[in-house]
């Protein structure tokens, strides 16, 4: 059924996602009902599309509802760390990593987002007056990709996206990888098997390892030259952990080397994937609804001062002031979510909502499905309106926590301050000096790929703005 619809080109004001993401589940549920069963191979999976029943999941706090395996496939590209573990490790990775991402340090971060940000501005604005039309097409995807991975790298690593371009090229191919293994059949271990891709994902694994060991070395032995600590960015706080005791538990490093390997590898993919999908799409989304483009640059001009190629860069207390913006983001994330679909695992049996619950059945949470319940969202559940939060994110919808972009409970994301500053950071620079709209070209066909994105990329025709 995917494969039928995964042809279907939509209209860009269309933004039911659902018939080309994810169209067995629509089936399924209207016909059996918000929650059913279905299996995978010998493993019973239970979709739960009811969100009483969702909060239960993401809430539990006593690891009953698990993070599942990760294929390996899954493990040479993410890692296995924050996403991935459970219980007392959990705990003890977050704690480590936790200060990296205070509010009081991403203020600090806005500067470096937006110097960042600048560059590409720059390359636009010089393409755009090259034959005095003062506006190009640029295809903005790839170049938010690069910026994000750019952001990443300055401020959580202490490198930037040329150091570690290895790491996120490979990244993008074992992406693919990761996607087709998923969604192809399997059986115990066909890992192992010296197939061509198998080879491959093992000859990337290994790049990706080399590079960022580099780039940990070289840390190393700028704190033993300068014999001082490691830096208070995340890589430094990894580092500090796995130098010193810092849990106090008589001489054991708080982090392995392995383990830092493991956590670098989710955040340079996490931390840069979603966050250049949400600039993608609001862009998208801000190009096909004019009206609220100008409302944002208005909100943007009155907040953060004026266009230009300035020094007045906007700044992390600024940001904060751009309610408009971050409606738009919050809709952005409702519709075009960089995860359409969430797993967890019975760890011991249970009972959800008066369904009984096997141990090692998988819940399935279709969350393209629950951002589009009229039940929940209204009967404008799928149309864009980013006036449904003006209240607030929890006022939105007829559940409190209805937005599960950043999943709800003590495993919500860790970084969703970090990729909300950097949507309006970037975005504030880009509504002060251009004008965009969605190309004729433009092809509406989004693709989950573990991550939802346009599936030919998204084409923008920006026009210079006066200064």
């Amino acid at each position: 059924m995917r494969a039928a619809t995964r042809g279907d080109v939509l209209d860009r004001r269309c933004h039911d996602i659902v018939p080309r993401v994810m169209p067995h589940y629509r089936a399924w549920m209207s016909r059996y009902g918000k929650v059913f069963v279905s299996w995978s191979g010998a493993t019973p999976a239970l979709c739960v599309g009811d969100y009483a029943m969702v909060k239960q999941i993401l809430s539990d706090r006593t690891g009953l509802y698990g993070k599942p395996e990760p294929e390996p496939s899954i493990l040479a590209l993410i890692g296995n760390g924050l996403i991935f573990i459970g219980g007392d490790d959990w705990a003890r990775h977050r704690r480590v990593v936790h200060p990296a991402f205070a509010m009081d340090k991403l203020k600090m971060m806005a500067k470096t987002m937006a110097d960042c940000a600048r560059e590409v501005i720059r390359e636009w604005e010089a393409r755009a007056t090259a034959d005095g039309e003062r506006r190009v097409q640029v295809e903005v995807g790839g170049q938010l990709q690069e910026l994000t991975a750019d952001v990443i790298s300055h401020t959580a690593f202490g490198s930037s996206y040329r150091e570690g371009k290895e790491v996120f090229v490979a990244q993008r191919e074992l992406q693919s990888i990761a996607f087709s293994a998923i969604n192809s059949t399997r059986f115990p271990g066909s890992q192992y098997i010296p197939t061509k891709t198998n080879l491959r994902r093992r000859h990337l694994a290994k790049k990706v390892r080399g590079t960022l060991m580099a780039i940990i070395r070289e840390r190393q032995a700028a704190a033993a030259k300068e014999d001082s600590g490691h830096g208070n960015d995340l890589l430094g706080l990894m580092l500090e952990a796995n130098a010193t005791d810092a849990c106090g538990s008589g001489g054991e490093k708080s982090m392995t080397m392995d383990e830092i390997v493991d956590e670098c590898k989710t955040f340079f993919f996490a931390g840069h994937d979603t966050t250049s999908h949400l600039l993608t799409w609001a862009m998208f989304l801000l190009g096909t609804h004019p009206e609220w483009q100008h409302r944002l640059r208005e909100e943007v001009l009155r907040e953060c001062g004026g266009g230009g190629d300035t020094e007045a860069l906007p700044n992390g207390d600024a940001l904060n002031k751009l309610k408009l913006m971050t409606m738009v983001l919050y809709e952005t994330l409702r519709l075009y979510g960089p995860v359409s679909l969430m797993a967890r695992t019975a760890t011991a049996d249970a009972e959800l909502g008066g369904v009984r619950v096997p141990k090692g059945t998988m819940t399935m949470i279709p969350m393209a499905i629950l951002h589009r319940d009229a039940d929940v969202w209204g009967a404008g559940a799928g149309e864009f309106d980013p006036l449904r939060f003006r209240g607030g994110v929890n006022k939105a919808a007829a559940h409190a926590g209805a937005l599960l972009a950043f999943s709800l409970g003590q495993r919500s994301c860790i970084g969703q301050d970090f990729a909300m500053m950097e949507a309006k950071t970037t975005l504030a620079m880009i509504l002060r000096r251009f004008a965009f709209e969605v190309s004729p070209e433009y092809v509406h066909a989004p693709l989950d790929l573990l991550t939802l994105q346009p599936k030919c990329g998204l084409p923008m025709v920006l026009k210079l703005l006066d200064q």
